[in-house]
């Protein structure tokens, strides 16, 4: 089977942490992962990243969205919406949404922001908009996990979030780390069933 691709942008930290969970859970079932995440992007039209990063996770080429057999991706809140840098990247897509590409793959979503009202859960419904416009099918969190009925930091059904803290001080904590671990495993569940394994 495909890897699963757990894609992000983390700007603090949290976001990446949480796709390593992310990773881990699906690990948990056999599959392969590919982290990935994208350059951040500037108004100034003269700032440029390199075109690989310095250090950390590779950043996602259409080819690994072409080549995976799942989809996850992570974002700090943004006003109740996605990163600008991941928003950029999806946005360039449009030959994969031609073609069907990724009609039908399971896909996932998650986020972190630094106030508990922060609009998690806006952002969370935003960031599966255009991965329904691809075709994909939408794999939350369901309440059989019953960390979503204890936590007091992160956690919706429509997918794994952290409270980061207005100083951006909270780690995970254990509830949203099983919520990663366990949405991540969740979808590579699907994404086997899917491929007939």
């Amino acid at each position: 089977m495909k890897p699963m691709l757990v894609l992000y942008y983390s700007a603090g930290g949290s976001t990446k942490q949480m796709a390593r969970m992310f990773a881990r859970g699906a690990e948990s079932q056999g599959v392969e992962v590919m982290l990935r995440t994208v350059p951040s992007i500037s108004a100034k039209s003269e700032s440029v990243e390199p075109t690989v990063p310095d250090d950390g996770d590779p950043y996602v080429t259409i080819d690994d969205l072409k080549n995976c057999s799942a989809l996850a991706i992570g974002s700090p809140t943004r006003f109740g919406n996605m990163a600008a840098p991941l928003k950029y990247f999806l946005e360039q897509t449009s030959e994969l949404w031609m073609a069907g590409t990724l009609s039908g793959k399971p896909a996932g979503v998650f986020t972190s922001t630094s106030s508990l009202h922060g609009g998690q859960e806006a952002t969370l419904l935003s960031m599966m908009i255009p991965l329904m416009h691809h075709g994909m099918v939408i794999v939350g969190i369901p309440y059989s996990e019953t960390d979503l009925l204890h936590t007091t930091t992160g956690g919706s059904p429509y997918g794994a979030s952290h409270f980061n803290g207005s100083d951006n001080s909270n780690s995970l904590s254990e509830e949203e780390k099983r919520l990663c671990k366990a949405q991540g495993a969740r979808l590579a569940t699907i994404a086997k069933k899917l491929n007939n394994e």
